[in-house]
């Protein structure tokens, strides 16, 4: 595997087509690796970004505190078989007088995660716009975990007219349903035995729908799996369209339930299809 940490290295070492490619904010796990098994099948050449973008980052969230760790992480796409990892600094993304964002307008970045950390999405369409511009992968690989964001890289492409297919991979679980996550190095012992009821919350409601019992429903049930876990703060439990992020007030095929809210020692969210 070759590492680069510069544009112009960067820009050496690429073939000029056949890219798979990851984005990742690195300290990787199971989820990413998922991502780059996906990149390998799919493409003879796979390309992994390691880069905690501080753009998509609001006032008193975690950029200092997120985790890194560059040497492990290396190692584990070694063993992936990835061919080349492009791990550059701050001034090396963001050069001296970088002045242009990329914003996608709407109900994709306005609600929910949008309304919850304003600015959180120009920094990502930003920071995914300008690798896709530097990598030019055919595609490129990003977990359903993360489903708002999914969507508005999915809008940004089409909207821009980027020649990259985005795909998405399911999410990868703990045995006990949470949701992989890179913050989940957070949690206390304690946290963590509770921090599955997230996933419980979206199994309830997607529970309730295979009864054929209305989305209300559906949502009281998710309510009271939250409430029995009082140290959640919740941000937002929904039942939106697959497509657009609008709740809904009846059932449309692919309904997805999405979560998030707060632990004392870490923000966690979740999203599951909850009407099949």
């Amino acid at each position: 595997m070759k590492v680069v940490r510069t544009v112009a290295e960067l820009r050496e070492a690429l073939p000029k087509e056949g890219v798979g490619f990851v984005p990742t904010m690195g300290y990787l796990h199971r989820g990413h690796l998922a991502l780059v098994e996906r990149a390998r099948r799919e493409n003879p050449f796979v390309a992994v970004s390691i880069f905690v973008n501080p753009l998509q980052f609001g006032p008193g969230e975690d950029y200092h505190r997120y985790p890194r760790d560059l040497e492990r992480d290396q190692a584990l796409l070694e063993e992936a078989g990835v061919d080349l990892l492009f791990a550059p600094g701050v001034e090396e993304m963001y050069p001296k007088g970088f002045a242009t964002r990329v914003q996608v307008e709407g109900p994709l970045t306005a609600l929910w995660e949008g309304e919850v950390r304003p600015g959180h999405f120009q920094g990502v369409a930003t920071v995914v716009a300008r690798l896709f511009l530097l990598v030019g992968p055919q595609r490129a690989y990003f977990g359903e975990k993360d489903y708002q964001q999914l969507l508005v890289i999915r809008k940004m492409v089409q909207d821009l007219g980027f020649p990259v297919e985005v795909v998405g991979v399911p999410t990868v679980r703990e045995e006990d349903g949470l949701a992989l996550s890179s913050r989940n190095v957070y949690l206390s012992p304690g946290t963590r035995r509770k921090a599955s009821v997230l996933y419980q919350a979206l199994s309830a409601m997607r529970e309730v729908a295979g009864r054929g019992e209305s989305v209300a429903e559906a949502l009281r049930a998710g309510e009271g799996v939250l409430r029995e876990v009082p140290e959640f703060r919740t941000d937002y439990l929904a039942i939106v369209h697959p497509e657009t992020l609008l709740p809904l007030a009846d059932w449309v095929v692919g309904a997805r339930g999405i979560v998030a809210g707060r632990f004392p020692e870490a923000r966690l969210i979740d999203n599951l299809e909850v009407y099949p």
